[in-house]
């Protein structure tokens, strides 16, 4: 025949099996934690925190890259002057940054 016959191979008597086994995967998963997990939570906090504090007068950016001050607070919902007279109602969770005061004088 031109194949030849397969026979089991003996054991080596070490045995790595059990916890050395997933040894690197719980060493990725710990890895993935500190490296994207742990910070974007940390992100999200702080944004939590900025939007609770959120008070009328502040100046603020929005996702679109609207500068404005915050004339009235709603449940969900932010007014924001972008001009003379002209306000835009905004969801609470578009503002991105709160600016230090006087700063959309100075532009």
């Amino acid at each position: 025949m031109w194949i030849s016959n397969a026979f089991a191979q003996t054991g080596t008597g070490s045995d790595s099996g059990g916890l050395m086994g997933f040894l690197p995967i719980l060493l990725m998963f710990v890895v993935l934690y500190f490296i994207m997990i742990r910070p974007q939570m940390k992100r999200q906090k702080e944004t939590r925190l900025m939007l609770e504090a959120l008070a009328v007068g502040d100046e603020v950016i929005t996702i679109g890259g609207i500068l404005g001050k915050v004339n009235a607070i709603r449940d969900q919902n932010v007014i924001v002057e972008i001009a003379a007279g002209t306000e835009v109602i905004m969801q609470k969770g578009a503002v991105t940054m709160v600016l230090p005061k006087g700063t959309l004088k100075a532009a």
